[in-house]
């Protein structure tokens, strides 16, 4: 019996290597639950949310979960260029 071959390494990749419960657990800090029902308009966000409840959700529904990744991807591309502005300019 073989083993499978090992999974490409993706070292471009942002989302590789996160898990979906971190993912959203960032998600949440950065726009708390109410930013983040008004930015992807799904119940589990809006009505008693929890990550418990959310990740089951999102685990069973892929075109919500790519949202939600998409969003995070979102969030890093922020905070990537608020670090870049708040360096002081070469002089």
């Amino acid at each position: 019996m073989q083993t499978p071959p090992p999974a490409p390494a993706q070292p471009r990749n942002p989302l590789h290597g996160l898990t979906l419960e971190r993912i959203l657990t960032e998600l949440v800090a950065r726009y708390g639950w109410p930013g983040l029902a008004e930015r992807i308009a799904l119940r589990c966000f809006s009505d008693q949310p929890s990550i418990a409840s959310s990740l089951k959700m999102l685990r069973r529904t892929p075109w919500a979960r790519e949202k939600v990744e998409g969003l995070y991807l979102f969030m890093l591309r922020e905070q990537r260029r608020d670090a870049r502005d708040a360096r002081p300019p070469r002089p």
